[in-house]
């Protein structure tokens, strides 16, 4: 390093002037400065959001683009998932509050979110980034629509449409243009919907009518009233246009009620008009607006002469104005009733295509329905919860259904009744998590009693394990990666079988306890699992499922279990303010004790078992030498976690300290850092050599949750309590349930908390993945997981003069593969490493593998792993594995610690590659053998 500073002074000492060669500690100071930047950089900036598990859906409308692109809210993100491919992502960006209606533009490019404060982004989705922002001032929206064309947004914001002129590409001071606004509802809008040419709207209110509006402004003195149609008894919840073929005129119009009803509308002035004539008057008709109040049809004639009379008696002596259809003559043609009665309408849609119209129901019940005949196609139940979203995709084949209360995204293919997509997230608050071994899958645990398998690549859960009959409290992935351990408050352990995803043993204690950590050691043979009522420890033979011994000795509940990865040693800690070290295998019970001086919430060891971390509850994290028993490092992280006020909080967040402390930890793969979380917004990372907190990840920025404000507004307080709390909403109402009694008995109840069901953000669990490259945090907002970017980062491992980019190339037009190679590694530049390793010929990599010096291999494994799992040279990229570990397999052992994460991340790749190939060879088994008779034949 000293050498590297002496030569940075050497080259610029001669472009100093006299007084600068005086201040030369500068440039060390710099480079320095510069140095540890780039460290930094690489180790802690390194990370970014990934995506989002165990909620696909939270409420809110959802959308389908592009015919399988199906986009709903996470909580105050936004989620996309391919149903063709059965991959979901989470984009980036995130909402001040849970998002509550999504609208897309026709051509899929453009997604504009509103939020429950009425805050609005403009998305482009292929780029994955947040154009703009606005907020609509004047009422909740409850709904949203891109005209057809992609020129206008209609916003239904309280009893107000306002259209909007959708932003382009291009950058504008004020991108959001106001063109026009609709006041003419008595009540809040409910519903909308453009015609075809985009010249009209049609808007559902709650005062009980729909409103026909033609949406360019006429010249002054021609009235430009909506028509109105009314008749109902309910609110309006969806109201669509109909077509005819090779029209984009609607010339019917269908409208849903909340109380089961769809009124079928006819347009008296379009080619339909002959229909009307023929209706049998059982229903009245509709009348229209005030000033048309007393007309009728006109009857006898013919047609264009009953047209043109109409049209004179409307318009008098105006008419150009005929051609607009809210100046003509609706009337109903039927109303038909849903019958699911006492159950509501909670959502709609409508195929123009098909003709058919989707409803869904508060009972969970959901209805399909051809038009204009009334014929049911399908009337399914799809749970006990309420329907929130009903969507056709664009061609018409699939249906998709949202429960928000479930947390329950469907996809059905109404055809051959089958599902696409069937994704439930947890119900309740992630407890626990766990990496597999290959880190390609992740396993989630909480309060609802379930047990959830995660595809971390695909973001879809694959597997549900329901038969805990109480809360998930700790997971643990067997070393042969196809078994996972589950401990629960039911007082079982169960063991999981995840080829054929059964329980295959059950872990049990002569009396019930309540479990709430686990572990097991590196063979496997044994299970230990702590207790949170008799302060005991349970330890059972894996292979038995016999309970083998009973360890006590602690006198408070065991919330940190782990063995070391090195040795039998078992390390456990509990709320009696120790850290206990017990031999399983000798039977010698505890060999050491770790006193502290406050209770101790988790426990975790170093990958090379060579170090041990605790946090305790003043919020400190404590190092000790497992083999010494001597404390190494104290790391202080009560005001780092500290952030975040309490709606009930009499104190400021910098002021308060009730539960400042770190509940869960996890080491990176090769040891150098950990990651630290709790009762905050917070995720640490700390340096542990240092003892430096490196950064700091904020989990969310919802202001729908708890504890995200730093300071609250006194504004805001009221006699009542806090303005936030008061729950003044009136959908409960709506639904039958007495917002007077809900709650009551807890408020009732002496120290009863006063947050009516809002979620305080907070981490329950975290871990980092065996390859480094990502990590897992349980929070309240979901499973948040963290992958490494390197798309940005440029950090040269030896860089000189003579190592530039010009000089790997002229190696590699020299035939020099190797030297173009060490070129390349010494610059990392990804694209110029995969250049130097294409180029070299297969019979060649044996001779260039072996002159890679041993400080290359971590970023010669990582690349060949990169190239694994996107290149298709299959063959050729295990052949330089192959040929790495044998040239370099003892440096490899000795350098296990570092190389550990890269070798992990090797091993990852491989195995996916070996799953695919196995599943394709299974699949297509019968075509190999006649593709290989075949051949024999000839």
């Amino acid at each position: 390093m000293d050498s590297i500073i002496v030569a940075v002074i050497e080259i610029f000492e001669p472009y100093l002037s006299e007084e600068l060669k005086a201040f030369r500690f500068l440039a060390v100071f710099s480079y320095m400065t510069l140095l540890y930047m780039a460290v930094f950089s690489k180790l802690a900036m390194n990370y970014r959001f990934q995506n989002l598990l165990g909620a696909p859906y939270r409420g809110g409308n959802a959308t389908v683009i592009q015919n399988t692109q199906l986009i709903s809210s996470v909580g105050n993100r936004v989620s996309i998932t391919d149903l063709l491919k059965s991959q979901t992502v989470t984009l980036p960006f995130q909402s001040s509050s849970n998002i509550r209606r999504l609208a897309a533009s026709p051509d899929g490019t453009f997604l504009l979110t509103v939020d429950e404060n009425n805050r609005a982004q403009f998305v482009n989705i292929p780029a994955r980034v947040s154009l703009h922002r606005i907020h609509f001032k004047h009422g909740a929206v409850h709904a949203v629509q891109f005209s057809p064309d992609g020129k206008y947004i209609a916003v239904a914001t309280g009893k107000l449409v306002e259209i909007w002129l959708s932003p382009g590409f291009k950058k504008e001071p004020f991108a959001f243009h106001l063109v026009r606004t609709l006041a003419d509802c008595e009540a809040t809008v409910t519903a909308l919907e453009w015609s075809l040419d985009s010249k009209y709207l049609l808007v559902g209110s709650k005062d009980l009518t729909a409103r026909l509006f033609l949406v360019e402004r006429l010249s002054e003195g021609v009235t430009n009233k909506p028509y109105l149609f009314l008749g109902h008894r309910d609110t309006v919840v969806g109201c669509f246009f109909k077509y005819s073929r090779n029209s984009t005129t609607p010339n019917q119009a269908y409208t849903v009620t909340r109380d089961g009803y769809i009124f079928s509308w006819g347009y008296g002035g379009s080619d339909g008009a002959g229909d009307v004539d023929k209706l049998q008057h059982d229903e009245p008709l509709s009348p229209g607006t005030p000033e048309k109040d007393g007309e009728e049809i006109l009857s006898g004639g013919t047609e264009s002469n009953a047209k043109k009379r109409k049209n004179h008696d409307m318009e008098g002596d105006d008419p150009s104005s005929k051609e607009y259809l809210h100046k003509g003559k609706w009337h109903l043609l039927r109303k038909d009733g849903l019958m699911q009665s006492p159950a509501k309408v909670s959502a709609c849609d409508y195929h123009r295509v098909l003709d058919m119209v989707v409803v869904g129901f508060s009972s969970g019940v959901f209805g399909l329905y051809q038009m204009p005949d009334f014929v049911c196609i399908h009337l399914l139940s799809i749970s006990r919860e309420k329907i929130t979203t009903a969507v056709f995709n664009e061609i018409g084949n699939w249906l998709t259904f949202g429960c928000a209360k479930l947390g329950q995204l469907l996809v059905w293919e109404w055809r051959s009744e089958s599902y696409v997509l069937k994704q439930q997230g947890h119900y309740f608050d992630v407890n626990c998590l766990a990496y597999s071994p290959d880190s390609q899958l992740l396993a989630t645990g909480a309060d609802d009693n379930k047990v959830k398998v995660w595809t971390v690549s695909s973001g879809f859960c694959f597997v549900t394990f329901s038969e805990h009959t109480n809360a998930v409290t700790a997971l643990h992935f067997m070393s042969n990666n196809h078994c996972l351990l589950s401990a629960s408050l039911d007082g079982t352990v169960r063991a999981w079988d995840l080829f054929r995803y059964r329980n295959f043993r059950t872990f049990t204690t002569p009396s019930s306890r309540q479990f709430v950590s686990l572990a097991a050691d590196e063979s496997g043979e044994v299970i230990c699992a702590g207790t949170l009522d008799s302060f005991e420890i349970f330890v059972w033979s894996m292979k038995t499922g016999r309970l083998l011994d009973v360890l006590s000795g602690h006198e408070g509940p065991v919330h940190g279990l782990m063995f070391s990865p090195t040795s039998a040693i078992l390390a456990s800690s509990s709320w009696d303010k120790t850290v206990r070290l017990w031999d399983i295998f000798e039977g010698k019970g505890a060999v050491e004790t770790f006193s502290h001086t406050h209770d101790v919430l988790t426990v975790v060891y170093r990958p090379d078992g060579k170090q041990l971390a605790c946090s305790t509850l003043d919020g400190q994290i404590h190092f000790w030498d497992p083999i010494d028993g001597s404390l190494m490092y104290t790391i202080e992280g009560r005001r780092d976690i500290a952030g975040g006020r309490l709606m009930t909080d009499r104190r400021s967040a910098a002021n308060s300290t009730a539960g400042k402390c770190f509940t869960t930890l996890s080491y990176s793969a090769d040891g150098s850092y950990i990651l630290a979380g709790g009762n905050s917004k917070y995720i640490c990372m700390y340096d542990i050599a240092d003892q430096v907190l490196l950064r700091r990840f904020q989990i969310t920025f919802n202001l729908s949750m708890d504890g995200v404000h730093d300071f609250l507004n006194s504004k805001k307080m009221t006699d009542a309590g806090p303005l936030d709390l008061i729950d003044d909403d009136d959908s409960d109402a709506e639904e039958g349930v007495d917002i007077q009694t809900r709650g009551k008995l807890g408020g009732d109840l002496p120290g009863a908390t006063q947050n009516r069901g809002r979620p305080i953000i907070r981490t329950k669990s975290l871990t980092i993945a065996h390859t480094g490259r990502s990590f897992a945090a349980a929070t309240t907002e979901g499973v948040l997981v963290y992958s490494v970017d390197e798309s940005f980062i440029f950090d040269p491992t030896d860089l000189d003069i003579d190592v530039t980019p010009e000089a790997v190339n002229q190696a590699l037009i020299e035939n020099q593969p190797s030297r173009g190679l060490i070129l390349s590694l010494r610059l990392n530049e990804d694209s110029l490493i995969k250049k130097c390793v294409f180029a070299v010929s297969p019979g060649d990599v044996a001779t260039v593998v072996s002159s890679i010096p041993h400080r290359y291999l971590q970023r010669l494994i990582d690349v060949f792993a990169d190239l694994l799992e996107s290149c298709p040279h299959l063959e050729f990229m295990l052949s330089w594995c192959q040929e790495l570990c044998k040239a370099h397999g003892i440096s490899i052992q000795q350098q296990s610690r570092n190389l550990l994460p890269a070798l992990k991340f090797l091993q990852k790749a491989i195995t996916r590659i070996h799953q695919d190939l196995a599943d394709t060879c299974s699949s297509n088994e019968y075509m190999l053998k006649y593709l290989c008779s075949t051949t024999t034949s000839k």
